[in-house]
């Protein structure tokens, strides 16, 4: 098959690149022609044949002057223009979607539409239902539910993106404007990584994502530790491993750190809140970690802790940790609670908290004959999750099913 993969970034960046750069290798090692379309940087990894990309913006950095210039982070005519030139050299089978609102936007399904290319789209986040895509209220602190299924006032009223009217503002305006032009409609199936998602999307429009949003977790890539691996602290500890910023529980991290002084926590990470963990004495802020260090640090943690308290969507995180059989304790909501089995793989707080996370840490590490068998299971259970190959055998399913109702339109 001919698939043309679509991402706002083209080099690694985070789980969604690393999602789609896995994916296409292997569909490539498997004889599919595989290209990519996204914004141009000098970091890209991947391209397609034409060399052409849209120009590089950040929504998130750029001056007023840019967002406002020409409203092209809500339907840029440059991205559907190039795009469409792709299409039409290329002749793909399938158009996979990743992350394209506000830098590449939706109005390139409306190029594939055009030409009558099935497009098949996986949701890292839940954007389709939330215009700030994480149904999480910065500037209050707590989960946002306001906009799904219903206006999106709420989003301006309640500044949802980084605290900035304009910002929400515009926000608001591209969510409604592609449900009034029904633009989803030309999309033949939805991946949701999580089932939590694909409730989501139900409520937000059942009629829509009904038929057409399936469930597949994220892929696992299987990962081991050279035979002669040691740790690299000479203490017993637990571990955190992510982006440092108030959705992520940052706070809750910190006070429960506080709240257990005889426990050693490694936090890995940079971002926003870095400065939480200044002067705890029993926090070890390594900063940025990648690769195999990385790895090494999750593998001889007791425990993987992820107190988001947002809805995370399939962690890989998680995933990751049980590869090593190392169990997690997390939050009992959103997709988190789908991938931690309470008492066999890990824990889930009893709250969202410090005081229940702090609990639930202390009981994990309170018993290490129960811990050990945590371990086990966590063992067991990652051998069932989804190989890449078999991730792959799926995904080429769906394609060829989306291929199949293009046809019968």
């Amino acid at each position: 098959m001919k698939i043309l993969m679509v991402n706002k970034f083209l080099y690694p960046r985070g789980g969604a690149e690393s999602y789609m750069f896995g994916i296409g290798k292997r569909l490539e090692d498997t004889g599919h022609e595989v290209e990519y379309f996204g914004m141009y940087d000098e970091k890209n990894i991947v391209e397609n044949k034409d060399g052409l990309y849209t120009q590089n913006m950040d929504f998130h950095t750029s001056s007023l002057k840019k967002l406002f210039y020409p409203f092209k982070i809500i339907y840029s005519l440059e991205a559907k223009k190039k795009i469409g030139k792709v299409i039409d050299r290329m002749k793909p089978d399938v158009i996979h979607l990743n992350n394209i609102n506000f830098q590449l936007t939706p109005s390139i399904i409306d190029a594939a539409k055009k030409r009558g290319v099935p497009v098949v789209w996986t949701l890292h986040d839940y954007q389709l239902i939330c215009p700030n895509h994480l149904l999480y209220n910065e500037q209050k602190g707590g989960i946002c539910e306001k906009c799904v299924g219903k206006g999106k006032a709420g989003c301006i009223r309640d500044k949802c993106i980084h605290g900035s009217t304009v910002k929400s503002i515009i926000g608001a305006i591209e969510a409604n404007f592609y449900k009034h032009r029904s633009t989803y409609k030309n999309v033949d199936a939805f991946i949701c990584p999580s089932a939590f998602l694909r409730s989501k999307l139900l409520e937000g429009n059942s009629e829509l994502f009904g038929k057409k949003a399936v469930v597949i977790r994220n892929y696992v890539t299987e990962k081991k530790l050279p035979e002669n691996a040691e740790s690299n602290f000479d203490f017993p500890y637990v571990v955190f491993a992510g982006r440092l910023s108030k959705e992520k529980g940052t706070d809750i991290l910190a006070k429960t750190a506080k709240l257990l002084p005889d426990v050693k926590f490694v936090v890995m990470g940079d971002g926003p809140e870095k400065a939480a963990f200044d002067n705890i004495e029993n926090v070890v802020a390594t900063g940025f970690v990648s690769g195999a260090k990385l790895d090494e640090n999750i593998a001889f943690a007791k425990a993987l802790l992820l107190p988001s308290v947002c809805f995370e969507n399939c962690p890989m995180s998680i995933l990751e940790a049980e590869m090593f059989s190392v169990p997690c304790v997390t939050m009992n909501m959103g997709g988190m609670a789908e991938l931690v089995e309470d008492g066999r793989t890990g824990l889930l707080s009893g709250g969202v908290d410090a005081e229940s996370f702090a609990a639930a840490v202390r009981d994990i590490l309170s018993d290490e004959k129960r811990l050990e068998a945590m371990r086990e299971n966590c063992k067991k259970k990652s051998e069932q999750n989804l190989t890449l190959d078999t991730y792959c055998k799926r995904l080429l399913k769906i394609y060829r099913v989306a291929g199949e109702k293009q046809c019968r339109k």
